[in-house]
């Protein structure tokens, strides 16, 4: 297997992190009061409950690395996230970096 990370994000609301993710082709694996894994091919994020956590104020990130950017993008600008610079949720375009 090649090397992975799984990242543990905070989640106010499981039923609507779900929702949210869903969107962008996410599938519950794991769901209980504690805990949720959700899995898109060989992507996997799990969530951990935190029903005080002000998004705004809050320095947890996640950074996906795909071999397919472009075709995420589309799944993302299909399920409604804007193209834009401020708010949330928000989708920055695709550039390169070093």
């Amino acid at each position: 297997m090649a090397d992975h990370a799984t990242p543990n994000l905070p989640s106010r609301d499981f039923a609507r992190t779900a929702a949210f993710y869903g969107r962008l082709g996410f599938e519950e694996g794991w769901r209980d009061d504690g805990w949720m894994i959700l899995t898109r091919g060989g992507l996997t994020i799990e969530f951990f409950p935190h029903e005080a956590l002000d998004p705004l104020a809050s320095s947890f990130s996640c950074c996906l690395r795909l071999d397919d950017l472009d075709g995420f993008y589309a799944i993302c600008l299909a399920a409604g996230l804007p193209e834009a610079r401020m708010g949330h949720p928000r989708l920055h375009p695709p550039e390169p970096q070093p």
